[in-house]
């Protein structure tokens, strides 16, 4: 039977940021005030601003992890958490670098070679380098051991073609890191022969294809690539061990603040027009509050875990799927209490509808629920 252990609370005093907190709440409140930006819900998705990204690496918000020998800060992934979680509660425009600091930082860190940590690492800590992901493909869904695009090795490197989907920020992004098929697929070894590439969207052999969505948002992209040439040096990991890599990269992916934080703002906003009496009391508001708090602490203690370079892969899914699950419920319950009040300024109503549009994404992206019930039931021992 499969071992799970509980992931511990993150052993950081949360007093220990509360300074921090308070920095990056003044910063925001300043932003607002000059009218740089509106807070959003999704906004880690669809707030794509690179001025505002530029700005928070001034501030050295963005790279808080990365070794100072690099470019970074070298501040904890405790004190990192904080600064996104307010960040995702501001509503604040954070799309055009939330990839590459949330994720491509931490692998790089792990798997990068000297000389792709020298031209990335420095280029993502000063909001100048944005990455997308190049993982999902048509026809698979979450099953990333059944992806095609095939790896064949050239002279001097490799070259890879296929189709990826889903890949965010593609049309603004430098580069993405790609799986890929470098040997046979296995029916008896199914996650045997995957490699990673950092592929560049402006090189030859890279077609980015927009997908729009029904409310006529960008945010999604599909990535033709056609014997794209990847140079030796762009190999990321090691060749055939693309699996495992990946497996390590989804914990960063599925576990942050912005699991449950996408509908943050409008959770708030519902809050201030029941205390303003404009919606009548419920109990309901109440359980929302309290599964946020909730999955604040799970959240938190699985950045520690990280932090300590332990596995979270199982207590990362269970925060995707109970936060967004959570999401979820805040845009039906603002929808439904508040969504047609006459009394309701423009810029919630505005939010409510974004946050409504946006739902069904919420339990899809990195990784479906319902696959990660799976990955859940694995980690618990269960058959």
């Amino acid at each position: 039977m499969a071992q799970f252990r509980l992931v511990p609370p993150a052993s950081a005093d949360p007093t220990a940021t509360a300074a921090l907190r308070a920095e990056v709440r003044g910063f925001l409140a300043e932003q607002r005030a000059a009218g740089t930006y509106s807070p959003a819900a999704d906004s880690w998705l669809s707030g794509w601003d690179e001025v505002f990204t530029e700005a928070l690496a001034a501030r050295g918000w963005l790279g808080m992890t990365v070794p100072k020998e690099y470019g970074g800060h070298g501040r904890s992934f405790i004190e990192r958490f904080a600064v996104t979680e307010e960040l995702l509660a501001g509503g604040a425009p954070v799309a055009a670098h939330w990839i590459a600091d949330r994720q491509i930082v931490p692998s790089l860190l792990k798997y990068g070679i000297e000389v792709q940590k020298r031209e990335f690492l420095p280029e993502i800590a000063a909001g100048r380098c944005f990455f997308g992901i190049g993982m999902s493909e048509p026809d698979s869904g979450s099953d990333l051991a059944s992806v095609r695009t095939k790896a064949t090795r050239v002279e001097g490197g490799w070259s890879l073609t296929g189709t990826k989907v889903w890949t965010s920020g593609a049309h603004h992004a430098h580069a993405f890191i790609v799986l890929a098929r470098n040997a046979p697929a296995d029916p008896a070894h199914r996650h045997a022969g995957l490699s990673q590439f950092i592929v560049r969207f402006s090189g030859p052999g890279v077609e980015v294809r927009p997908i729009i969505s029904m409310n006529g948002g960008h945010h999604f992209n599909e990535v033709i690539l056609d014997e794209a040439f990847v140079p030796d040096d762009m190999v990321f990991g090691e060749i055939g061990d693309g699996w495992r890599q990946v497996t390590s990269e989804l914990s960063f992916e599925r576990s942050g603040p912005e699991r449950f934080l996408s509908t943050f703002t409008v959770l708030a906003s519902c809050a201030d027009e029941m205390a303003a009496g404009n919606i009548v009391p419920d109990a309901d508001l109440g359980r929302l509050v309290a599964r946020v708090a909730g999955l604040h602490q799970m959240s938190t203690a699985v950045a520690g875990a990280l932090e300590r370079h332990e596995n979270a892969d199982v207590a990362a899914a269970v925060v995707k799927v109970l936060g967004t699950t959570t999401e979820g419920y805040i845009a039906d319950y603002a929808d439904l209490r508040i969504g047609d009040h006459s009394s309701v300024d423009a810029a919630l109503h505005d939010a409510i509808v974004l946050a409504v549009d946006q739902r069904p994404g919420f339990t899809l992206r990195g990784g479906t629920n319902e696959v990660l019930r799976g990955v859940i039931a694995r980690g618990l021992g269960m058959r």
